[in-house]
């Protein structure tokens, strides 16, 4: 074909064809198009293919990206000698079963024809959900952090919709490790003037001639998570040790007392790392810059600051056994940090000093939530669908993870007018949002473990939509990632996808539709991440590992930033999850035997 003939063509019927060369499948229309223009001629073009629904005996053989499709197994190179009538015999033999596999009787063991149907999504009910959501956050830092009265209010308004949908409901309650910001912190730095002789104090009636710089929260700084508390004042004059990207321990060795000052470019050490070692080293502090993340990306040439959490067991064991409750963390951007380090560490006259108050309590527990919403079907088999409600505490989240929790009350609405509508179905279906993911997956592993010996025994899969969405301005990306453990799930994703795109050909050449099998074990390359709520119901069971389905978006730029807000929110692109998921949810509602 050329090039005018293939650009006719929609984004699934050019899918279908690279599939059929073996050749990858993502990417815009355009990259399709040119894939398939470059991919030389087969033997293979002219003969027709198995059907969509190719069997669990073809689908052993599924790979990351895309499954092996009949043609593209029979295209690999066989190493040996050629026997010339064993090959006629061969491709007798191929012709045979491919003819087999279009019927697929069930007496050779394949999986029986499944029926979907394409669930409903309404757009503008999941973007007043996520406008109502973010309208419940902090007055003046925006967030639903948790353990605090915001995230509190989130999950009574989520269980009253739940409710209002004709739901069972369950609010759970659990008492987690949670650190806790208080007030507002204040972060100065203060350059001497003279008076005669004498340094002016950078306060008061004689402070002639000093220059105080005072850094915005939020926008120039952001408290790290499990940060401890400080009240240093201009008075105290703490040091500062530059700590460089922070993997040189000599440096560390050195900075006890002072507030260790890194550069995050160039380093390859996290949070924890770095919070471990400043309290093996007795730090009074510690500031991370970041240098390279998103530079000039989001806000003019700066690069924004970035909230992140720590591991808190290895801090505490790194801290003798305590959580160190005097030890403040805070992330700056660069911006800031260079004036910073221009009135302290280069400073061509009078040296700066900090004044750091940090208000947080962080060796406390505290009351994190779940809300679920329950359909109730004939067994107790169950089906979850799960995304995070907390965000960091600085901002809206409107990305991370407002997105997913909107996106789990859009599909539980439609799943309860299905049921309305159909009756009751085969299996149960709950619908929860976390509690505590930013800190540590808190709510989501204490839900798991308070409900170990059921999720074991009944468990049939978990759906988690984190981040599910795609930036309003296309340009900065367009793919949306879906992905499993399970080759069953993987087959079932395949089918709906392909059925979404043929059913929504404008969604399918705006988004780039990306589908992968991650069946390795935890920590593997090819491993389900344990970086989101998914985790605990994969890997936490205590049993085999448990089947799960998962939605990641593309360009959140913003994440976990003050800029996270609804202005980059695209509620059209939610909907390829939703109806994804969420007819694979339907049909697994009531087929008892999938």
């Amino acid at each position: 074909m050329d090039e005018a003939s293939l650009s006719g063509k929609t984004v699934a019927e050019l899918k279908a064809m690279l599939s059929e060369k073996g050749l990858a499948v993502s990417g815009r229309k355009a990259d399709l198009v040119a894939r398939l223009l470059e991919s030389k001629p087969s033997i293979w073009d002219d003969v027709e293919a198995p059907s969509e629904t190719v069997t669990l005996a073809v689908e052993e053989d599924v790979e990351k990206e895309e499954p092996v499709t009949f043609k593209s197994r029979m295209q690999r190179q066989v190493y040996g000698p050629i026997n010339m009538g064993a090959a006629i015999a061969i491709g007798l033999a191929v012709l045979m079963i491919s003819a087999v596999l279009v019927v697929q009787p069930a007496w050779l063991g394949f999986e029986e024809d499944y029926e979907y149907k394409l669930i409903e999504f309404d757009q503008n009910q999941a973007l007043t959900y996520a406008e109502n959501l973010v309208e419940l956050g902090h007055p003046d830092w925006e967030g639903r952090m948790s353990g605090t009265q915001e995230e509190a209010n989130a999950a009574q308004y989520i269980i009253s919709e739940f409710a209002a949908m004709g739901m069972q409901t369950q609010l759970n309650t659990f008492d987690v490790p949670m650190h806790k910001v208080n007030s507002e912190p204040s972060l100065r730095i203060c350059v001497q003037g003279n008076i005669g002789p004498f340094a002016s104090p950078c306060e008061g009636p004689t402070a002639f001639g000093s220059e105080i710089t005072e850094f915005q929260h939020r926008v120039d700084y952001v408290i790290q998570g499990f940060s401890g508390q400080s009240e240093y004042s201009f008075q105290q004059n703490v040091a500062l040790t530059d700590l460089g990207n922070g993997s040189d321990d000599s440096l560390w060795s050195t900075a006890s007392g002072t507030i260790g000052y890194l550069r995050s470019g160039g380093s390859k050490i996290g949070n924890t790392v770095m919070f471990s070692k400043a309290a093996e080293n007795n730090l009074a502090g510690l500031i991370r810059v970041n240098k390279d993340y998103n530079c000039g990306l989001i806000e003019g040439n700066d690069c924004v600051p970035i909230f992140k959490g720590s591991a808190i067991d290895d801090v505490t064991a790194a801290n003798g056994g305590t959580i160190p409750t005097d030890l403040p963390f805070i992330a700056m951007s660069k911006d800031a940090g260079d004036i910073l380090e221009a009135a302290i560490f280069n400073a061509t006259g009078t040296q700066g000093v900090l004044e750091m108050n940090i208000d947080v309590t962080n060796d406390q527990t505290q009351t994190i939530y779940v809300p679920c919403g329950i359909i109730q079907g004939k067994s107790t088999e169950v089906v979850i669908v799960g995304g995070h409600h907390d965000t960091v505490y600085h901002g809206q989240g409107a990305v991370d993870d407002t997105s997913g929790t909107s996106s789990v009350m859009e599909m539980g609405r439609q799943m309860s007018m299905i049921v309305s509508e159909t009756g009751t179905p085969e299996r149960t279906l709950q619908f929860c949002t976390w509690g505590g993911e930013e800190e540590g997956l808190y709510g989501s592993r204490a839900y798991v473990a308070a409900n170990q010996n059921y999720l074991n025994e009944n468990l049939r899969l978990y759906v988690n939509l984190d981040m599910n969405h795609v930036d309003a301005d296309s340009s900065r990306g367009d793919s949306v990632s879906l992905f499993t453990n399970n080759k069953g799930d993987y087959g079932h994703m395949k089918r709906i996808t392909d059925l979404y795109e043929k059913a929504n050909p404008d969604m399918a050449e705006r988004y780039d539709i990306r589908l992968s099998l991650l069946e390795g074990d935890r920590g593997d390359a090819d491993g389900m991440p344990y970086n989101s709520d998914h985790g605990p119901f994969v890997y936490d069971l205590g049993g085999k590992n448990g089947r799960a389905v998962v939605c990641y978006g593309s360009g959140s730029w913003e994440y976990h930033t003050y800029l996270d807000t609804m202005d980059r929110f695209n509620a059209e692109s939610l909907g390829i999850s939703i109806t994804i998921y969420g007819t694979y949810v339907r049909m697994l509602a009531y087929n008892a035997n999938a």
